[in-house]
């Protein structure tokens, strides 16, 4: 058998220059989400698959990456079901994990707990352009916290660290809440056990507009008369706070009380705090697919990105799933692949932080003259110095102009004294 030098399938090498960027943007990331008081921390990537297919993952659940069981306990012949095969999966976010992590480590953890992870995250999906099997997530959660004090810092944060990313592109922070989703499904008459199909559907509204939405409402058997009512919700509401509270007071006893007050006092709170520099909008068709939110949900678009570029919401039923009790808990990730394909595609050039310095070593070089070239590459390192040694090629002017794109700005050639 012949062996493949290409990646699995959806998978991908990364070279040198995306790995030099990936590398800073992680760094700023995580430099900006500690100014808040986030803590790193570390979940395995591999996870229990009863965990992994709790029905709390959506559509994600169906992309598992399974893995078999090992050694003794793997019975082939035995086997009557997927469940004696596998115990256990590769995570498909860092959420899940996040909560298991939380409910076996509580007591040692402070309260609220803020919680800062980056890693590695695998979906079994269909590779396309920017989107491959395993990738890249940068999460930051706040667990133990009820009050909205935790989203509207989450979306400070977010808001922060995208602006230093990716500082040229203006973006914008849409807001709803599911509690929201809820009652207005409930107050447009649809049959009970209809909620998740009507909002699958209301999620296709910036695809498909407002008819393509009532027309597959329709089809799906909602009757005119709910789809209406539904839409007419929508009707002439506008996008800021006064929106929300407009929509909230139409609800009436759908909605749970406070619900509505607490998100227009979260748009008004990070408009207030950023002097408005972070545009937040009211967005009743944000729906998020996932299936352990429980209120508040967000996301956020950027000016020459398609679709999403970071999301997150409120999710404070998953701990109890663990514990029995439940733990207030909401969270907010980048879509950090989707942020390194645009800014390679535009060639995107890192801020100089250091003095890179090549020294060359010509190929006739004594040992006792290289041992000086080396002494003087740990005192440039000494001083703070980016600096690498090695061997100079034939061609010198295309070895520079390599290094050159490297970010080497000073180059010493060592020859025989």
């Amino acid at each position: 058998m012949s062996l493949k030098k290409q990646p699995v399938t959806g998978m991908k090498d990364i070279l040198p220059d995306e790995m030099t960027l990936r590398d800073y943007l992680i760094g700023v990331i995580k430099e900006t989400y500690r100014s808040f008081g986030f803590t790193p921390m570390e979940t395995p990537c591999v996870e229990h698959i009863e965990n992994l297919t709790s029905k709390q993952g959506g559509d994600n659940e169906k992309l598992i990456f399974k893995i078999l069981k090992r050694g003794e306990k793997l019975r082939l012949a035995d086997a009557a079901g997927e469940e004696d095969l596998c115990d256990s999966g590769l995570r498909y976010d860092l959420t899940l994990p996040l909560t298991r992590y939380y409910a076996n480590n509580a007591a040692k953890l402070p309260s609220p707990f803020k919680a800062l992870q980056c890693g590695s995250v695998w979906r079994a999906d269909r590779p396309q352009k920017g989107r491959y099997r395993q990738f890249t997530q940068c999460d930051i959660d706040i667990l133990g916290e009820e009050s909205n004090l935790a989203e509207i810092e989450l979306i400070l944060a977010i808001a922060k660290t995208l602006k230093k990313l990716v500082p040229e592109n203006d973006f914008l922070v849409r807001v709803n809440d599911r509690k929201i989703l809820r009652a207005m499904v409930a107050f447009a008459g649809f049959p009970a056990g209809q909620e998740d199909g009507v909002l699958i559907t209301l999620d296709k509204m910036d695809k498909i507009g407002t008819d393509g939405v009532r027309a597959e409402l329709i089809e799906n058997g909602a009757s005119e008369a709910s789809a209406d009512q539904y839409l007419g919700l929508l009707k002439d509401l506008g996008t800021d706070a006064a929106a929300v509270r407009s929509l909230g007071e139409k609800l009436g006893d759908f909605l749970e009380p406070g619900t509505a007050e607490g998100l227009a006092e979260i748009m008004e709170a990070v408009q207030s705090v950023s002097c408005g520099a972070v545009k937040v909008q009211f967005d009743p068709t944000l729906v998020r697919g996932m299936g352990y939110y429980t209120g508040t949900i967000f996301e956020v678009s950027m000016e020459g990105f398609g679709g999403s570029v970071a999301g997150g919401g409120r999710y404070d039923k998953m701990v109890g799933k663990f514990t029995g009790t439940d733990v207030p808990a909401c969270g907010f990730s980048i879509g950090f692949e989707r942020i390194i394909a645009i800014l390679m595609d535009q060639q995107y050039v890192i801020p100089t932080q250091k003095e890179k310095v090549a020294i060359l070593l010509d190929k006739k070089l004594s040992a006792a003259r290289r041992t000086e070239a080396l002494q003087e590459a740990e005192a440039l390192r000494a001083e703070g110095k980016d600096v690498l040694v090695t061997k100079m090629a034939k061609n010198k002017k295309f070895q520079r102009e390599q290094l050159s794109q490297q970010g080497y700005t000073v180059f010493r050639d060592y020859f025989e004294a």
